[in-house]
C-alpha cells in the first residue's frame, strides 16, 4: 500500500473545467487531446484545465472575478476561467456593465487577438481581462469534484473540476500546443472509445465522464452538482503485482465504485 510519507511531493494547486452543452444525442463536454511531447498525461483525452499560476491569486482579481463561494477558491476559478481561454479558445466572461457572455465572433477576436500573447507569457490574463474591459463569469462555475494525487507519484495535483455551461454559439478550439485535438463528445462515448482503445483515459478523467454520463441535459448534471457536497478524493493504492494496482475512492464521493483495479501508473493522476 501506498501510504503517508513525510517527504512526498507537495500537490500543486490545479483547476479543470468541464464545459458542458446539450447536443443532439445528449449531454456533451469539451475536451482536449494532450500533445505527446508533453510530461503529463501525453497522449490522453482531458478536459481543459492546468495549475494555478501565481497570478491567478492576485488580489485585483476580486472586482474582476465574482465568486459565492469562499474567497480561497478564487484562483481556481480564475484559473478555471483562463485555461478555458488557453486551450479550449472559450470566452467565459461578459463586458463591464454587460448581462450576456461575450459572442462566438467577439470571443474568436480575443482569441485571435490575444491567446498566442498569454501562452507565450508576453501578457499576462488579468491585463488581457482589464485591457477588454471584462468581467469572469465565475458566477457560472459550479464546483463537480476535488482530486488529490495519491503519494509516490512523482508529480502530484489538487485539482478542483469545476461544471460550467459554454457559452452560446461559441464552439471553442484547441491551443495547438498542448493539445492537438479539441471535440464535443458524449461522455459514454469518450468512455466507449477508452474501452476499445481508440482513446486514452487517466483515472479521475474515466470516473468523472462515468459520473456525467448519468445526466441527460446539462441542466440537469448542474442541478445535481449543486444539491451534492463535493467529497475530497485521494485514491489509496495497492500495488498488485504484474503492473495491476488496486485504487480505493471514498464511497461518498458518489461515483458509484470504491474500488477499481488499473494496469497504468498514468491513472493515478488528478486531471
Amino acid at each position: 500500500m501506498v501510504g503517508s510519507n513525510s517527504g512526498a511531493v507537495p500537490a500543486r494547486p490545479a483547476a479543470t473545467v468541464v464545459i458542458l452543452r446539450d447536443g443532439g444525442a445528449g449531454i456533451e463536454a469539451f475536451m482536449v487531446v494532450r500533445h505527446q511531447a508533453i510530461e503529463f498525461a501525453s497522449g490522453a483525452l482531458v478536459f481543459p484545465g492546468g495549475k494555478v499560476d501565481p497570478g491567478d491569486s492576485d488580489p485585483a482579481w476580486d472586482g474582476l472575478a465574482p465568486l459565492a463561494a469562499q474567497a480561497s477558491m478564487r484562483p481556481f476559478y480564475v484559473a478555471a476561467a483562463r485555461e478555458s481561454f488557453e486551450e479550449a479558445g472559450l470566452v467565459l466572461a461578459r463586458r463591464q456593465g454587460g448581462d450576456q457572455l461575450v459572442d462566438a465572433a467577439e470571443a474568436h477576436r480575443l482569441v485571435q487577438a490575444h491567446r498566442a500573447d498569454l501562452i507565450a507569457g508576453r501578457i499576462g490574463f488579468l491585463d488581457l481581462v482589464r485591457r477588454e474591459r471584462l468581467i469572469l463569469a465565475t458566477d457560472l462555475m459550479v464546483p463537480f469534484a476535488h482530486w488529490i494525487t495519491p503519494e509516490g507519484v512523482p508529480k502530484r495535483f489538487d485539482t478542483h473540476f469545476l461544471l460550467v455551461a459554454a457559452p452560446v454559439l461559441q464552439l471553442g478550439a484547441h491551443d495547438g500546443a498542448e493539445s492537438v485535438e479539441g471535440l464535443w463528445i458524449g461522455p459514454q462515448q469518450a468512455l466507449s472509445e477508452a474501452e476499445a482503445g481508440s482513446r486514452t483515459l487517466v483515472f479521475a478523467t474515466q470516473m468523472n465522464l462515468s459520473k456525467l454520463a448519468r445526466h441527460a441535459s446539462v441542466a440537469e448534471a448542474i442541478a445535481a452538482a449543486r444539491a451534492s457536497p463535493v467529497v475530497t478524493v485521494t485514491p489509496q493504492v495497492e500495488r498488485l503485482g504484474g503492473g495491476r494496482r488496486r485504487l480505493t475512492i471514498p464511497a461518498e464521493a458518489g461515483y458509484g465504485v470504491s474500488e477499481i483495479v488499473v494496469l497504468s501508473p498514468a491513472a493515478m493522476s488528478s486531471r
